[in-house]
């Protein structure tokens, strides 16, 4: 064990460990990328991260930087929960519900704790955090937090960022800090400390000033958006100031979060589901763009496309066998309704039937719960795609999770098609029709030379597109180090220069996950580059996506 490792383990509670087995498994995540930690530890308290980052920090200020990551259960596709330096691993110890309001439904938790097991306990409180990504059976709300998460309910609720009240976070010097909108007076407080979180105030506050016209450009036509720091939404006409907004989605580069105070929603399990089969995809654009007009807005409006039921029915054919048959519609649109009124829900699933009519569409609506699982079955068919092999060829994330104006969501299907056709890939395409927000993963080989360079022309093919179309690169999953080369094209190097900064107020000397977000180029990505591809520590859950 190296002298830093000697040291931490003397001065924390939780374990240290750099045994080659325990840095192998942590050197990958569900990117493609594989980058060993020195040392692993498991924090198990607020304490030792705080005593962790004030190492590193003393260290930083002769000369020495050893890189903090924090990461949950690594199911990041980004590569953002992998780091050369101190992996930070939270679930074994930091993994408690400490506070749950039953009257109104906020919960204080720890970031290792599994994103499933706080919901199955919100559940029988009648409540529910919507803004739930499709991994969540098997990944942390710390990871949520990081990545700004969000899934199938986000058409109606919006991202994890609308569900952070409060964070303790802890900074790059072992300072902890609590965040929350503070007043005017509040905030002239915090300009005062004579601490690292006085200056980041003080600094960070100079910058919004300075740049108020600059920040609209933050303000993009597209309904979720992960991409970058959401600077935006830091200070408000009112002058209050909260730095939840920034921490969420900063990916552990800002500072490690080892507490949130999240708010949730109340929990209707019956809902009703309505199967849409279309064949026309200008029309698909059309149905979407009118159930936004709804005056009660859907909470689930999915789709999966011809391609991918061809691939299930090619490689599991019993597995959709009683629920859809060949030849399929060209796409699928599974629309969810969970308002707590019958009555309401009624209403919508009527106006719903009579668009889908006016187009002459064909559906199926559902309110008993088995034969509504039965239907989502079509949606999550899509890990058949994830968990499939052709050979050594994976489907890999690389080209994903764009989200584009709805408007523009046939143009964005058309294209995503063409640039399948013109790589001679197979292509499948699934994920959330009323964000316009889509997932595709191509099977590419990463222990061949020339697949590997594909990934590069694809990146760069897949992502100018989705910024031509005035889009963001990132609906949900984030930049990490894989979109963040594309940060600069899509924002521009005024706003990208305001990031940069950001990250230095935060984050002077570099120890908070670095490599991630921002000062990312495609040659940083390549030497990391894994040689073959896995997912075998999610098999216990079944990859989802």
């Amino acid at each position: 064990m190296n002298k830093v490792a000697h040291y931490l383990q003397e001065h924390l509670v939780g374990e240290v460990m750099t045994n080659p087995d325990a840095r192998k498994y942590f050197s990958t995540d569900t990117s493609i990328f594989q980058i060993p930690p020195a040392i692993v530890v498991y924090p198990r308290n607020e304490n030792d991260v705080r005593k962790a980052a004030r190492f590193t920090w003393q260290l930083a200020e002769r000369g020495r930087v050893i890189p903090m990551t924090a990461r949950g259960a690594g199911t990041d596709q980004s590569g953002a929960a992998l780091g050369s330096g101190i992996m930070m691993v939270f679930p074994a110890h930091m993994n408690r519900i400490l506070e749950l309001d039953s009257k109104t439904g906020n919960v204080v938790v720890e970031p290792g704790i599994n994103y499933g097991k706080l919901q199955q306990t919100l559940h029988t409180h009648n409540r529910f955090l919507p803004p739930f990504p499709a991994s969540f059976e098997y990944s942390t709300i710390g990871g949520a937090i990081a990545n700004n998460a969000s899934g199938e309910k986000t058409v109606k609720y919006g991202d994890t960022r609308n569900y952070v009240q409060a964070l303790r976070v802890v900074l790059a010097n072992g300072e902890v800090i609590e965040t929350r909108r503070l007043s005017k007076r509040e905030l002239n407080k915090k300009l005062g400390l004579a601490t690292l979180e006085g200056e980041i105030y003080r600094n960070l506050d100079t910058l919004i000033e300075e740049n108020h016209e600059l920040l609209k450009q933050l303000e993009l036509p597209v309904s979720k958006n992960s991409a970058g720091y959401a600077l935006n939404q830091v200070k408000r006409k009112d002058g209050s100031f909260d730095l939840t907004p920034l921490v969420v989605g900063s990916q552990g580069t800002l500072g490690i979060v080892t507490e949130a105070t999240l708010n949730t929603e109340s929990h209707n399990p019956n809902t009703t589901l309505i199967a849409a089969f279309l064949d026309d995809l200008q029309v698909a654009e059309e149905v979407v763009m009118e159930l936004q007009k709804l005056p009660e807005k859907p909470s689930a409006v999915e789709m999966v496309d011809e391609n991918l039921l061809n691939f299930v029915q090619e490689h599991n054919p019993n597995q959709l066998k009683t629920i859809v048959q060949p030849p399929f519609h060209k796409i699928i649109l599974l629309i969810e309704f969970d308002n707590s009124s019958d009555r309401i829900q009624k209403r919508m699933v009527k106006k719903v039937c009579k668009i889908l009519s006016k187009f002459q569409i064909a559906y199926q609506v559902e309110t008993e719960a088995l034969k509504r699982e039965e239907l989502w079955k079509i949606r999550h068919s899509a890990s058949a795609v994830l968990s499939h092999a052709a050979g050594a060829a994976k489907a890999l994330p690389v080209i994903e999770d764009g989200v584009v104006p709805i408007e523009r969501f046939s143009a964005y299907l058309k294209a995503v098609y063409q640039l399948f056709e013109r790589y001679n890939l197979r292509v499948a395409v699934w994920g959330h029709a009323g964000n316009a927000n889509l997932h595709m993963q191509p099977f590419l080989d990463l222990s061949q030379v020339g697949d590997r360079q594909k990934i590069f022309k694809l990146l760069d093919d897949y992502y100018t597109m989705i910024i031509e179309m005035g889009g963001s690169i990132t609906g949900e999953h984030n930049d990490g180090r894989l979109r963040a080369p594309y940060l600069l094209p899509m924002y521009g190097p005024e706003v990208y220069e305001l990031f940069q900064k950001t990250k230095q107020i935060f984050d002077p000397y570099g120890t908070l996950n670095p490599g991630v977000k921002v000062d990312v180029s495609i040659d940083d990505l390549k030497p990391i580059l894994r040689q073959e591809y896995s997912l075998d520590h999610l098999y216990d859950h079944l990859p989802r996506s």
